[in-house]
């Protein structure tokens, strides 16, 4: 595929199935080019001289276009796209329906049509498409309602209905776009390939979509975390709720429902995620017209004691600050403002200030170096003018170099102030909480702008032993592994206690004795997930009860489930747990971003707390290390009520030998490591232990040879 300048920026565009027929939506599309395209349209069916006073063509190869949309039935699709191939005309907008959506033989026919596409090298959008707009041009090459008003948002869907509904609502706010296009099936232009072309658009502000899924995480990321160095992505995700899980029988499984994948891929991507419409409009509009803040406090100046508290409120539920002034600000308001006025942020000017009044406070408040940014909040009184005080805030914001964001409560005659303010590039809301949160965003994409992406993290490790043990699967009758894997970690260089798996108890003993101490003793079985749950563990096991407790440990597995695999018993060294913390370790592999790890509380608490963070692999060590203090029970890794902390870059190495694991070994589809036991430091020694682990293969993905991990970018962005 070519540049996507074209796309967006034809001279010539060729309607391949216009008609005149009232409804069709070959009609729909000629019309709306028609009406607003500056350049020309071209109508192509060889059943009409003309369309709509337009002169039409038998064919493609004689509209000479820059871009074809096709509209004809999908039966003949393939036939459209191979002409204009053939004519070369490359980039083609399929709005036509009937594809991978509709079964079986609209899935080959989309395959096909990719092949095409691939052949000719055409960048195709759709098929199942509503269109494309660009408002430069007031090009609207799709079957919708109206036109889109010139902004500087760049907009992507994969629902059309939520394009048109989207342009109808953003047309009655006044808010405009720059380019709109509607996904479709996204059988070759997908997302990542709209992001990387809109970043690189210097009239794009700011880049926004609605999605439902991504067809490449990695690459998505990669992509977008190079534009969001420059141009902001906010994005609506759907399908946030525990219905769109995969089945799993691993605890990292069971936890890392399809959201978590997306919300981990989004947030490493650089791109903010919108939870609502209003939301995606609201951090668009201010990320496109205010500056960033420097720091995260926020003054507030308000004519309304409890309007201020909900804002006050809101800064602390949007992770803000409320900025602390100094002195010489405290002392300029004390002598401008009334003696019943609060001084203190948020700042109360009362009920019966003017305009002067509020203009002399967000001079004074805005001059503070300790204000990150500012809002003010107005509720309407016999002695203020929306109006006037709209101007006030423009000209105060004029000379700021922080942002700002109005709040104007009431209703009609807040109406054209508010369109004034926008106008000007000042956001306004009637919700306190709103203009906060829209604040918080543009904290929010300022830490974005400043993160520096490190290379992942690599260790020297043992593959083709890592190979050989995933290979055990293939004499298994199913493809789950458990602590039978145990040297898969060793030969990735993750620590684990000494031990082994034994079927005899003779042999039992003979580990026990060569290990100091007493032991730990675990039944080994793929068929018994959850071996506390059965009696299948024994604790603390002295050398003259190892052998009793072996044949212990095998009559409880044989009357849980009789028709259980048991390989034998491990006999395994402990571990500390009174001076450490069991933490879990794992990875489900998503069917778009690929590994996805997760970290959290261990042990048999695991899914009852639900504890736990989520990162796409690779990681870098940042990554890993943020993994660790992300968790609500952090504080017991840092040393908690008397309790020494434990090695963290212990815990953070593991967490980045297991990313280079599953990286390297796509055939590794789940994998928990539970508990990892984290160490108090002991001057260099193994500070963590992978005390259990229980993973699920693929083994025909094992014929493929181990991949080295790679960087999430080729180049690391960094800021001064």
């Amino acid at each position: 595929m070519g540049t996507l300048n074209e796309l967006f920026d034809p001279d010539r565009v060729a309607v391949v199935g216009a008609t005149a027929r009232e409804g069709a939506v070959g009609r729909a599309v000629t019309s709306n080019l028609l009406d607003d395209f500056a350049g020309d349209t071209v109508p192509v069916n060889p059943n009409y001289d003309e369309v709509l006073d337009t002169p039409c063509v038998d064919d493609v190869a004689d509209a000479d276009a820059d871009v074809a949309v096709v509209v004809v039935p999908p039966s003949i699709v393939l036939d459209a796209i191979e002409a204009c191939g053939e004519a070369g005309v490359r980039n083609v907008v399929v709005i036509t329906a009937g594809f991978g959506e509709t079964g079986e033989d609209g899935a080959a026919r989309e395959r096909r049509l990719a092949e095409l596409a691939d052949e000719y090298d055409l960048n195709v959008v759709g098929p199942n498409s509503l269109g494309i707009m660009s408002t430069p041009s007031g090009m609207n090459a799709t079957f919708g309602p109206e036109n889109a008003l010139p902004g500087g948002l760049s907009f992507m869907s994969q629902s059309g209905a939520f394009v048109t509904a989207v342009l109808d609502w953003a047309n009655d706010n006044e808010i405009g776009f720059k380019d709109v296009v509607s996904l479709g099936n996204k059988a070759v232009l997908d997302e990542t390939d709209f992001v990387d072309h809109w970043g690189s658009d210097e009239e794009t502000d700011v880049i926004i979509g609605y999605l439902e899924g991504i067809e490449d995480g990695r690459e998505f990321i990669e992509t977008a975390r190079e534009t969001t160095q420059d141009t902001p992505i906010v994005a609506v995700k759907s399908g946030r709720t525990s219905a769109g899980a995969q089945a799993a029988s691993s605890h990292t499984g069971t936890l890392a429902g399809s959201d978590k994948a997306y919300e981990a891929g989004l947030d490493q991507a650089g791109v903010i995620r919108a939870e609502s419409v209003d939301e995606l409009f609201d951090s668009a509009g201010i990320l496109g017209s205010q500056p960033l803040p420097d720091t995260d406090s926020v003054a507030i100046v308000t004519n309304a004691g409890g309007p201020g508290v909900m804002a006050t409120d809101a800064v602390g539920d949007a992770d803000l600050d409320m900025a602390s002034f100094t002195r010489e600000t405290s002392d300029a308001l004390a002598e401008s403002m009334p003696e019943e006025a609060n001084i203190h942020n948020p700042v109360d000017v009362i009920g019966d200030a003017d305009v002067d009044r509020f203009r002399e406070a967000l001079e004074i408040t805005v001059e503070d170096d300790n204000v990150g940014a500012a809002l003010v909040l107005a509720a309407p009184t016999a002695t203020i003018d929306f109006d006037e005080l709209a101007d006030a805030i423009t000209d105060v914001s004029d000379e700021m170099d922080a942002p700002v964001a109005a709040c104007l409560m009431g209703g009609d005659r807040t109406r054209e102030p508010k369109q004034q303010l926008q106008s000007r590039g000042i956001p306004c809301y009637f919700d306190p909480a709103r203009a906060i949160d829209s604040l918080a965003t543009l904290a929010t994409y300022r830490d974005i702008k400043r993160r520096e992406y490190a290379d992942p993290m690599s260790f020297d490790v043992d593959r083709e032993r890592a190979r050989e043990i995933l290979g055990s699967v293939r004499d298994r009758d199913d493809n789950r592994l458990g602590v039978e894997a145990m040297e898969l970690l060793d030969a990735y260089g993750i620590p684990t206690p000494d031990g082994e798996i034994v079927d005899s108890p003779a042999r039992a003993r003979e580990v026990a004795e060569s290990v100091d101490g007493d032991v730990v003793m675990k039944i080994v079985s793929p068929d018994i997930l959850h071996k506390s749950d059965i009696g299948g563990v024994a604790v603390g096991v002295a050398d003259d009860d190892v052998a009793d407790t072996y044949e212990d440990l095998i009559t409880r597995a044989r009357n849980y489930q009789p028709d259980a695999t048991v390989l034998g018993v491990q006999v395994q060294e402990m571990v500390d747990l009174d001076d450490g913390v069991e933490t879990i370790v794992g990875m489900n592999r998503d069917p778009q971003f690929g590994p996805l790890l997760m970290f959290g509380l261990g042990g048999i608490f695991v899914e009852v707390m639900e504890d736990t963070t989520f990162r796409v692999a690779p990681v870098s060590e940042p990554e890993a290390r943020e993994m660790t203090e992300e968790i609500q029970s952090a504080p017991l890794l840092r040393g908690a009520r008397g309790r020494d902390p434990v090695d963290v870059g212990a815990v953070t190495e593991t967490i980045g030998r297991l990313s280079q694991l599953v990286t390297d070994f796509p055939a590794i589809l789940e994998l928990d490591i539970n508990p990892l036991v984290a160490l108090p430091d002991d001057d260099g020694g193994t500070n963590a232990a992978a005390v259990d682990v229980r993973l699920t293969v693929d083994p025909e993905a094992l014929d493929a040879p181990a991949t080295e991990q790679q960087p999430l970018d080729a180049e690391e962005p960094t800021n001064d």
